[in-house]
């Protein structure tokens, strides 16, 4: 999402309320959300709006640093300390001194480092490894987890005591399926954003694939939204964007939910109504429409006009579903 905030007046409304509250302080912010949901744009939302703005904003991926290299990560460390420690290296916290440093996946962290990262919390100092000099950094933390820490600390496997230094002002970002409402900008914007990656002409997606794509359930939230808008770009080739068959075969549509209990007659549930699956749908209606068109795919009273599709499209379907063409019209627009 690069450092633009889409559904700040939407879905996203009260978390950026949050952020606007304690950016401007230098209080430890917890951002917890789920993986792909966005945490590291929130991050800098906060360092952004700070004091702290034109310092340095240092990212760590807690989670994607080995045991034995996080002292050394965090702290830096003295030429000699140890093997392969060439020279003097400066750590996460004195890269970050005077900024922020966005400390991703904490609850990663192993029960060893998290004591070690909790005195520099409590006293602001620290010593490379290797060295015997206390260094003063001023640094602004801003955590972010996708586990519940709080669970954590009673199974014992997060300390109380650091989950209260880091804790001190939570702030949830809520997943792609709780905001909904977010998904047509988000999906016009890696649009945008895939036809300038992939030199092609910029389309925006329609109303009905704005529906299919709000339909379907976004495991991987944010970041799975783009590299689908991404990947639809590649199979469109530029003509359209072919959701469909970027979402694959995971993808199944949801019948959205009809409270049963309602007074009023016309809006309760018809329990007669029959409801198939998406893709026998699908299927029924291009048999349907090359029955009628007598098997033409393309051109004038072709199936793919019947369809309001691209004929390119209906044959991918064809042979997305394996369908054949059992009436022999004997012109050239068949499936090849």
């Amino acid at each position: 999402m690069d450092n633009q905030i889409i559904g700040s007046s939407h879905g996203l409304a009260q978390t950026m309320e949050q952020v606007n509250i304690v950016a401007p302080s230098d209080l430890t912010a917890l951002i917890r959300g789920e993986t792909g949901s966005g945490k590291e744009v929130v991050a800098r939302a906060i360092h952004e709006q700070s004091p702290r703005a034109d310092k340095a904003f240092i990212r760590v991926n807690c989670g994607a640093i080995s045991p034995d290299l996080i002292d050394s990560e965090l702290f830096g460390h003295e030429k000699g300390s140890f093997t392969g420690a060439a020279g003097v290296k400066l750590g996460w916290f004195e890269r970050a001194d005077g900024g922020t440093l966005f400390l991703d996946e904490i609850g990663e962290l192993s029960l060893a480092a998290q004591t070690r990262l909790l005195r520099v919390l409590q006293e602001g100092t620290l010593n490379r490894v290797g060295g015997e000099r206390e260094i003063n950094v001023n640094v602004r933390i801003i955590a972010a987890t996708h586990r519940n820490l709080s669970d954590m600390v009673n199974e014992k496997l997060f300390r109380e005591d650091l989950w209260y230094r880091v804790n001190v002002f939570p702030i949830y970002l809520p997943s792609l399926r709780e905001r909904k409402q977010d998904i047509s900008a988000l999906a016009n914007h890696f649009s945008e954003r895939a036809a300038k990656k992939l030199g092609l002409p910029y389309i925006a997606p329609t109303s009905n694939q704005v529906t299919t794509l709000q339909a379907y359930h976004w495991p991987g939230n944010v970041r799975e939204l783009q590299v689908v808008m991404e990947r639809a770009a590649i199979l469109g080739q530029g003509k359209q964007l072919d959701i469909e068959s970027s979402l694959g075969p995971s993808f199944k549509m949801a019948v959205p939910s009809i409270p049963i209990e309602n007074n009023n007659e016309e809006n309760k549930l018809d329990k007669n109504v029959s409801i198939e699956p998406l893709e026998k749908t699908i299927v029924s209606s291009i048999n349907n429409a090359l029955k009628v068109t007598n098997g033409k795919i393309s051109g004038e009273g072709g199936a793919a006009s019947l369809l309001n599709i691209n004929p390119n499209t209906l044959r991918s379907k064809m042979r997305k579903y394996q369908i054949e063409i059992k009436y022999f019209p004997g012109n050239s627009n068949l499936l090849s």
